[in-house]
């Protein structure tokens, strides 16, 4: 059986890595799901989506000049309307890890704690380069 782009296909999940999940069809051969083509929603587990074994039903989305298969789960399934862009957010941005802050912050308010943060992560960065540097000193006298 010949594999071709745009072929729906059915296949059992045979591993799972940080990027992606691997399918193997019945004729043995085998593609992959980049985590990007496995739901619509933001997938961060792969494992809370697909587990070993499971069988799935994929849509070869390319074939590269090495022969891997690049499929997609979230365009096989025919009856589900094309993903559209999120509306707006209704709540305003109220600033970088002050989230459960009632009032918004001004832009100006934002910039400081920014600012704040920027320097702060800046000074530990350069505190641990110069223990890094004395460490290679010490290091380099013996």
């Amino acid at each position: 059986m010949a594999i071709e782009v745009g072929q729906i296909l059915e296949g059992k999940v045979t591993g799972i890595s940080k990027f992606g999940a691997f399918v193997r069809f019945e004729d043995g051969k085998s593609g992959m799901v980049h985590i990007s083509e496995i739901s619509d929603s933001y997938v961060t587990e792969i494992k809370d989506f697909l587990s070993e074994g499971q069988t799935v039903k994929v849509k070869v989305i390319s074939i590269d000049d090495k022969g891997r298969i690049n499929l997609s789960i979230k365009k096989a399934d025919t009856n589900r309307e094309p993903s559209k862009k999120p509306a707006p957010s209704s709540k305003p941005f109220t600033g970088y890890s002050d989230r459960k802050q009632s009032q918004p912050m001004s832009f100006e308010e934002m910039m400081s704690k920014f600012k704040q943060d920027s320097e702060a992560k800046f000074a530990e960065l350069k505190t641990t380069r110069e223990g890094r540097r004395s460490n290679y000193a010490r290091r380099s006298q013996k």
